[in-house]
């Protein structure tokens, strides 16, 4: 539940595809009708997550006109395996975009587009065209042909965009390293840019407020 709104966040029941999401299955190459492969799945946790034989996807738009979901094979990947566009009767609760395709796992390579109203004015800036890093995605592979400005043309970024990349959180290695455990009451959050922190004339000031914050020893 919303504690802003009231809105039921729950993830709501099956339904059947719009007319506007068999139409994008139609119309784009590559493309499946979502809940032909995939079933809603869930909203929560936002991310991918695998588990089960599948993975969930689950992202945050309140803007958004429609979402499609993009699989790759590999990273080098000019065109997508498949488009499953995300129906907003099924596949929306509230904010939140979620579907849950199965058999697939850690690894896979996916990325996403949204269309949505194009309003400057009002902070929007949607384009259909161009392919997105899953925001609260935890990997993302750089393809070869990656290009930075290609972002700002006109046009499909797909072939040239970073792509994000389902991972398993279980089989992160640590290598020893464990929470300090100590009580938020005590701790500082310092925010720091790490280029800024290595530069030769930044690192006395850095080191000089250190020892403030630390205190006397």
């Amino acid at each position: 539940m919303d504690q802003r709104t009231g809105a039921d966040c729950r993830p709501q029941g099956r339904a059947s595809p719009s007319s506007a999401t068999r139409e994008a299955a139609t119309t784009r190459p590559g493309s499946v009708t979502a809940l032909e492969i995939a079933p809603p799945g869930v909203s929560a946790p936002l991310g991918a997550t695998g588990s089960g034989g599948g993975v969930n996807f689950s992202v945050f738009s309140k803007d958004a006109s429609r979402i499609d979901l993009l699989l790759f094979g590999n990273a080098d990947a000019t065109e997508p395996s498949h488009v499953i566009p995300l129906d907003p009767q099924a596949h929306r609760t509230y904010h939140y975009w979620h579907t849950r395709v199965p058999d697939i796992g850690p690894g896979q390579v996916y990325g996403y587009r949204a269309a949505g109203p194009y309003e400057p004015d009002r902070g929007l800036r949607f384009d259909a065209d161009k392919l997105l890093l899953d925001p609260y995605g935890r990997a993302v592979a750089v393809p070869r042909a990656y290009d930075r400005r290609a972002a700002a043309r006109p046009g499909s970024s797909v072939a040239t965009g970073m792509k994000s990349v389902v991972t398993d959180r279980n089989r992160y290695d640590w290598q020893g390293d464990r929470p300090l455990g100590r009580p938020f009451a005590e701790t500082i959050i310092y925010e720091l840019h790490v280029r800024r922190l290595h530069a030769p004339s930044q690192l006395g000031r850095r080191a000089r407020q250190a020892r403030h914050l630390r205190g006397p020893d």
